[in-house]
């Protein structure tokens, strides 16, 4: 169907999810600003309404939800909730940064296939909790950052694209966390530049750029 004439072309609209400081939600945010990322950020929605990434948001003109987890009786009470949220702004992509939940799977089956996630390791190493001191208890000699697509299985979904940081002897958790951080803020608008492009796509559970499909840690940025 044709648009009527001067009728302005509707660009992908981002949904994004946040539970605290929303670093990686406004990396995105500028890539849209900027127009690297041809989008719109259509809401930040956080489960903590007192998130400081929502003030963040708010002084970008981003609209803005604050959805108190603990107003509901349930993880899918909540769940329910924020899905009738997310649907009132119809997005294309959702966007997890930085959300601190473990969704249901009707969550994961709605979204599923337009569902980014990003977690601070190498994956499949060191899913869940404290990567950082994980990967520097276990000796190792790099540590990272992947996106990921959601599936119903906690941080194991395709991988979409990492970025690794070397693991020095005077590190600690938390200065390697702030180089991590880094890298997030880099690779997350990759990732959500392809998709809304139409580059990236989940098929059979598996990650496709341009039609093919990328290698099980996903595509390595090389630093």
């Amino acid at each position: 169907m044709m648009r009527p004439p001067g009728e302005p072309e509707k660009k992908p609209r981002i949904v994004i999810l946040i539970s605290g400081s929303g670093s990686n939600m406004l990396a995105i945010a500028e890539a849209v600003k900027s127009g690297d990322i041809d989008a719109e950020v259509a809401a930040v929605i956080s489960n903590r309404p007192e998130a400081a990434g929502l003030q963040k948001a708010r002084d970008r003109d981003i609209p803005c939800v604050g959805l108190d987890h603990k107003e509901y009786q349930s993880r899918e009470h909540f769940d329910v909730a924020l899905m009738r949220k997310i649907d009132e702004y119809e997005p294309d992509v959702l966007v997890l940064a930085g959300f601190m939940r473990i969704l249901t799977p009707d969550f994961v089956r709605r979204y599923e296939g337009r569902m980014l996630n990003i977690h601070p390791s190498l994956l499949p190493k060191y899913q869940g909790l404290n990567t950082h001191q994980r990967a520097i208890d276990a000796g190792d000699s790099e540590h990272g950052v992947t996106v990921h697509f959601v599936t119903e299985v906690l941080d194991d979904g395709p991988n979409v694209i990492q970025a690794a940081v070397t693991i020095n002897a005077d590190d600690d958790a938390t200065n390697l966390q702030k180089r991590v951080q880094q890298q997030e803020h880099i690779i997350y608008p990759i990732a959500v530049k392809w998709f809304v492009s139409g580059r990236l796509v989940m098929k059979d559970n598996k990650a496709l750029l341009d039609g093919k499909q990328l290698p099980e840690a996903g595509l390595r940025l090389e630093q």
